[in-house]
């Protein structure tokens, strides 16, 4: 997400960074281009007015002028005001109330609303420590609600049974009535996408609200359709008074511009996005967080904690002891390291968090999740023996492999070399001077204190 924008913005501000003054005339350029990078992401016209506007006042006037670096202070300003655009801070759910909390969700048709609630059960099953029930009002489609009870069994949370034959109300009110008794911390309520041109379905949903009154009320947008989904949400606010927006398909978005406009013009925070096909494929919007992302200098605390979430510890605690046993990092550990890597997104959605790197790795020649697939599948090509035992991998064997793989004997090669080298670089952390720990450590530290000090670009640009 935002690589285009990011691409832009980054290439702009380095023409700002060494100047020794900034004037009202030598940020013009920079400002012209800011506005274009924002208006060709599809970030609102008045949102990038009221954007650019504010960096110019702030560029020009004492806060800059009296900085030892006035270009590195102006780097600064922009990652600011694009924080403050998105909302300053994470907007949290409100969970507050007697049991169950009761989060109404609402979408156009197609928003992938349905997949949404399933991730948002798992979010609070896992990380907030709740119990969860789902529920589908959508009486239109029973596909829907199908859909919904296939992706609560993946998610192990609990499906409250509904029909078309029923009415929407009547589904609800039985819903809260049966988490009440089975003492559910969580309902969230699935409803049927709908056109916020269609009268009668945004009456529905109306009527919906007020009578269950939910704690929270998320509109559900795909953040691929841009502006479209920023006007829906200002639609959809004014009708349910929104609590917050889902930024659904934001992973394919690579303008950003929905992300960028949806609080200035709603008023309402973005408290979520969807990274991703897979039910865990949700993160807490942070907008510091999305502002370091944008202005390319990563988003360490979001890969720190994606790494808690997903990465068995189990699994590193036994690989370290047998590296410190002096048994070596192998094949089988290398394709075990590749299978944790695609649990937290893949190469893309790894890289895009480490500052410097966005999308540039998905840019290589070898680079991407493509690599990542063709090394599985030599190592899946592989006896046990040969996994374990890499240094018995002669031609005739490579030859076979290739075969078997699909790939040319030059990968192989390749691969090999990947493996002895990541097996020295092991050896060496798991040594004497406790380098793994000590890198851990370094990691853990991350979390108190991130380095947003630093935007690493081709010539490396600090704030």
């Amino acid at each position: 997400m935002f690589e285009n924008l990011s691409d832009r913005l980054s290439q702009t501000l380095r023409n700002v960074t060494d100047k020794a003054k900034l004037t009202e005339d030598n940020i013009k350029d920079t400002l012209r281009e800011v506005r274009k990078a924002l208006l060709e992401a599809d970030v609102a016209l008045s949102v990038v007015k009221d954007f650019v506007n504010r960096i110019r006042e702030r560029a020009v006037g004492q806060e800059v002028s009296q900085s030892l670096n006035p270009g590195q202070m102006f780097v600064k300003i922009v990652h600011a005001e694009l924080i403050e655009v998105m909302g300053v801070s994470n907007d949290e759910l409100n969970l507050a109330c007697q049991p169950p909390a009761v989060i109404l969700m609402a979408g156009l048709q197609g928003a992938g609303k349905t997949t949404s609630v399933a991730k948002l059960g798992k979010w609070l099953k896992e990380r907030n420590k709740k119990s969860v029930m789902v529920v589908s009002v959508d009486v239109y489609r029973p596909a829907a609600i199908k859909q919904l009870e296939t992706l609560a069994g993946e998610v192990g949370i609990d499906f409250f049974p509904s029909s078309s034959e029923q009415k929407p109300m009547d589904i609800a009110n039985a819903a809260i009535d049966e988490a009440r008794l089975r003492q559910k911390d969580v309902l969230i309520i699935d409803t049927a996408g709908r056109l916020h041109i269609d009268d009668e379905m945004m009456e529905e949903i109306r009527a919906l609200s007020q009578a269950i009154n939910p704690i929270e009320t998320l509109f559900v947008v795909d953040a691929m359709t841009g502006q479209d989904a920023v006007n829906a949400a200002k639609v959809f606010n004014d009708e349910l008074s929104l609590t917050g927006v889902i930024l659904a398909k934001a992973d394919g978005d690579a303008r950003g511009g929905a992300a960028l406009s949806v609080r200035h013009i709603t008023g309402k925070p973005i408290k979520f996005m969807g990274m991703g096909e897979k039910t865990d494929a949700l993160e807490a919007f942070h907008p510091d967080r999305i502002a370091s992302r944008i202005l390319g200098m990563g988003d360490m605390l979001s890969l720190i904690e994606e790494a808690e979430q997903k990465l068995d510890k189990k699994k590193a605690d036994r690989l370290l002891a047998k590296i410190k046993k002096g048994k070596g990092f192998d094949l089988e550990d290398f394709l075990d390291q590749l299978k944790q890597m695609k649990s937290m997104g893949g190469v893309a959605g790894v890289m895009d968090k480490m500052p410097g790197m966005g999308g540039g790795m998905a840019q290589q020649p070898n680079g991407g999740d493509k690599a990542f697939y063709q090394m599985e599948a030599i190592i899946n090509s592989m006896t046990p023996q040969e996994r374990r035992h890499p240094n018995i991998i002669n031609g005739s064997r490579k030859k076979r492999i290739a075969s078997g793989s699909g790939t040319l004997i030059q990968d192989i090669n390749r691969l090999l070399k990947q493996q002895k080298q990541m097996s020295k670089m092991m050896k060496k952390m798991s040594g004497k001077g406790g380098g793994m720990a000590k890198m851990m450590r370094g990691l853990a530290g991350q979390k108190e204190q991130v380095p947003t000090a630093m935007m690493p670009t081709r010539k490396k640009l600090r704030l």
